[in-house]
């Protein structure tokens, strides 16, 4: 059985100045992080992804950090990430291929809930996974990689960089990676700020403090009953 670290990804209230919406039903809107160093590659503004959240006056030609890339989203061809900082870095490179990366992110409730589990205001939710296709790659093994491997990450946003600064790069599988339709709540029904059993009970979080920016790592039963959630709903 694979295990899972989960990671925090994805707009938030210092960038831009907007977390992206969970709807009523439960789905929601990915939207990047702004990319906030010099790039040498082609890379897509928030213009580009035609997104419905309202962003911060002038927001729009602003070019994104798209990553996660998700190979159905616009933009986006394959299913990568990386990370530039070590306390990220570290429990993926733990990982092996077939473990799952799950993403998640704070978003702001747009409208009156439907779901019961959404949090007022705002909560945290994974948005999406990676069933790993291969052994996550360390930035200093990356340069040492044989073209076909390297041409697997040449639309992912830290090789658009003009200095190469991921740390961990991972590559998801095509058949169990991909956005979620439906968030998955590690929030409580009540407050933001309070973990739900996922982080407190599942994870390796204590679900104290400012849990909602830290990697978490999941054991095998826990994996399963994550992804019993996220087919089946809570």
């Amino acid at each position: 059985m694979p295990r899972a670290v989960a990671i925090n990804v994805a707009a938030n209230t210092n960038q831009p100045g907007v977390r992206g919406p969970v709807f009523p039903d439960g789905s929601f809107e990915y939207v990047p992080i702004p990319e906030s160093e010099p790039t040498s590659g082609n890379v897509p503004t928030y213009a580009d992804l035609d997104l419905s959240v309202e962003l911060p006056e002038g927001a729009d030609q602003l070019s994104v950090h798209l990553d996660p890339e998700f190979a159905e989203y616009p933009c986006c061809e394959r299913y990568t990430y990386g990370d530039p900082f070590g306390v990220k870095a570290r429990p993926l490179l733990e990982l092996d291929e077939g473990d799952f990366v799950f993403f998640y992110a704070t978003l702001s409730t747009s409208g009156e809930p439907e779901e019961k589990w959404i949090t007022p205001d705002w909560g945290t939710y994974i948005i999406g996974q990676f069933r790993l296709a291969r052994e996550p790659i360390s930035g200093a093994e990356f340069s040492d990689l044989r073209d076909g491997v390297r041409e697997v990450f040449a639309n992912n946003a830290h090789l658009k960089r003009e200095e190469f600064d991921a740390e961990v790069l991972v590559e998801g599988a095509e058949e169990e990676s991909g956005l979620y339709e439906q968030a998955v709540p590690l929030s409580s029904s009540e407050a933001g700020v309070e973990a739900n059993r996922i982080v407190t009970e599942l994870s390796s979080d204590s679900g104290k403090g400012p849990w909602w920016r830290r990697p978490m790592k999941f054991d095998e039963d826990d994996v399963e009953e994550i992804l019993e959630i996220q087919e089946n709903g809570l």
